[in-house]
């Protein structure tokens, strides 16, 4: 069963600690061989999803991944974007050069009719592309990902309703 908790201790030297689960209980004990990170990350106090398991002398975690928060929402456009339209002028980041246009992507503007996905295909196939990109992600990254990703493709009608 997946739990999240804090990390109690753990010595890196030795490869071991111990992690307090957020829903109460037992102290689990943690093992640098069921590390998904580097072990040098794993410090006292930072938040971590694991799956408790029973071993031979009380819980043990495996998987053992460590939780990001996101940051707080911002009241302003991030740097590069415009909340305006198309003739709005864009927000840029100074004495920070644009980066080179992706000719790769320029072959799609020249194309005149583009696939429409529902909000359905366009969360799996978000979920595949994340997947791909990066096994690390945890299922909660990847739902908030897609949310807001789901979000802007809806303001901008890049999806069908």
């Amino acid at each position: 069963m997946l739990k999240t908790g804090k990390i109690l201790r753990f010595d890196e030297v030795r490869g071991y600690g111990f992690i307090v689960p957020n829903e109460g209980g037992e102290d689990v004990f943690m093992h640098a061989n069921d590390l998904v990170d580097e072990k040098y990350l794993y410090q006292s106090g930072r938040e971590v999803e694991f799956f408790e398991e029973m071993g031979e002398k009380g819980p043990k975690a495996s998987q053992i991944r460590l939780v990001y928060r996101s940051s707080p929402r911002r009241s302003t456009p991030a740097v590069g974007f415009s909340s305006g339209g198309p003739d709005a002028p864009r927000i840029t980041n100074p004495g920070v050069d644009e980066p080179e246009a992706d000719t790769e992507l320029d072959e799609y503007d020249d194309q005149e009719e583009a696939d429409t996905l529902t909000v359905a295909e366009l969360r799996t196939e978000l979920t595949d592309l994340l997947l791909d990109t990066d096994d690390t992600l945890t299922a909660d990254q990847i739902k908030r990902i897609r949310t807001r990703v789901t979000e802007l493709a809806r303001v901008h009608g890049w999806v069908a309703s």
